[in-house]
């Protein structure tokens, strides 16, 4: 694959900081009090677990989540984890993720169980508050809340 090629698939990095004006805009919608997937520094709710504490081992009931996971090959522990807390801890996610419809984690645990809303363009990632880059690839926000599974 050319250099070029692997950059439009790829990135170099799986953490990448939500902005805080697309989180905003969430957050007055849903008002959030867990961030599952954050350092101390960028936490976006008090309520918080960082790669240390591990938001995969910890319980998410009742709690409304915004979480935006590392996107690298651990994403689908992640959305997987989103899934069942939705199911079995009345939990209601909102995640922000890469918009990858061609994966098993977004057949398995987004569709037909969450509402997808494309986000247009790129999003414009931060580092400590401070814009770094647009993203490599198009994003996504995934809603668990409400929805009932069906079949085709």
């Amino acid at each position: 694959m050319s250099k070029l090629s692997k950059g439009l698939f790829t990135s170099d990095k799986d953490f990448w900081e939500t902005p805080m004006s697309l989180f905003n805009k969430l957050n007055a919608r849903y008002h959030f009090t867990l961030d599952p997937c954050s350092t101390d520094r960028n936490a976006k709710c008090p309520k918080h677990y960082t790669k240390e504490t591990n938001g995969l081992t910890k319980s998410w009931k009742n709690e409304v989540v915004f979480m935006n996971p590392p996107y690298g090959k651990e994403i689908s522990k992640w959305v997987a984890k989103a899934s069942q807390e939705y199911r079995g801890g009345g939990a209601i996610i909102v995640a922000l993720l890469p918009a990858r419809t061609d994966t098993k984690w977004f057949h398995e645990y987004i569709n037909k169980q969450a509402r997808v809303i494309f986000l247009k363009g790129r999003v414009k990632f931060e580092l400590n508050g401070e814009v770094q880059q647009t993203a490599p690839f198009p994003s996504m926000i995934v809603i668990w809340e409400g929805i009932q599974d069906y079949e085709l």
